[in-house]
């Protein structure tokens, strides 16, 4: 790779949507944990764009547009998403892990704490399950766990 090719970003236009949402997802997710502020004001309104062109939008999606959203500061679409993940499984984990996230960036702790109880109680018949979206956050789901502990 010659250092000019190294500098571009990839080219996305023959991706599907789902394939532009999961690499902007990732790309918000990595810029997230690097602290990289400016670069997420960027790149979220984008990845957010694209969720909302989605079809429906299965629970992982869901998870995916409501931690862009979370992490752009976009509380109620982070709320709306972890709500659209309860309604279809009260016990689905990202739905309760992002519930969570979504009741602290509002700064309502006791709903945080009331999706960390629901997320505590779920876990073992929901691990049981073995999800692909569970083992793709895996992650997310034992960092929320262990914080719910903690409590």
């Amino acid at each position: 790779t010659s250092p000019s090719e190294a500098g571009r970003a990839p080219d996305i236009s023959n991706l599907s949507p789902r394939e532009r949402a999961d690499r902007l997802y990732d790309r918000v997710m990595r810029l997230s944990s690097e602290g990289k502020t400016d670069s997420i004001q960027f790149f979220a309104p984008m990845a957010l764009s694209v969720y909302q062109t989605l079809g429906p939008l299965d629970a992982d999606l869901r998870y995916d547009f409501g931690r862009v959203a979370e992490v752009a500061g976009a509380q109620q679409i982070a709320r709306a998403q972890a709500d659209s993940i309860l309604a279809s499984d009260s016990t689905h984990l990202l739905g309760l892990v992002l519930g969570i996230r979504a009741a602290q960036l509002r700064g309502d702790s006791a709903a945080a704490r009331d999706y960390a109880k629901r997320l505590l109680a779920a876990e073992p018949s929901e691990n049981a399950k073995g999800l692909p979206e569970y083992q793709r956050h895996q992650g997310d789901i034992l960092e929320a766990l262990a914080e719910a502990r903690r409590k």
